[in-house]
């Protein structure tokens, strides 16, 4: 079985979140989606941020988060600040 490390832009801290957002392989952050997992590690990190939230989308589509389109980018964002806490 894949660890999650092995997808792009996860790295040790960010798979020991997901772990704790109960994201524990690639074919559930595949199916839990970006904005979920994100939401869930934003739930008890508040320093969770758009380059996590748009890392998680990379690691979903197996891309760096330098790779993703433009709109998804502009989506990620949009996203992001509707959901950011001040």
């Amino acid at each position: 079985m894949a660890g999650l490390q092995e997808l792009p832009n996860i790295g040790k801290e960010l798979e020991k979140q997901l772990h704790q957002a109960g994201v524990d392989t690639p074919g559930q952050l595949r199916e839990t989606g970006s904005r979920e997992a994100w939401l869930r590690i934003r739930a008890f990190d508040s320093s969770a941020c758009l380059h996590r939230l748009s890392a998680l989308e990379g690691a979903v589509r197996g891309i760096k988060k330098t790779e993703l389109p433009e709109d998804v980018k502009a989506d990620l964002k949009a996203f992001y600040y509707a959901h950011k806490k001040d």
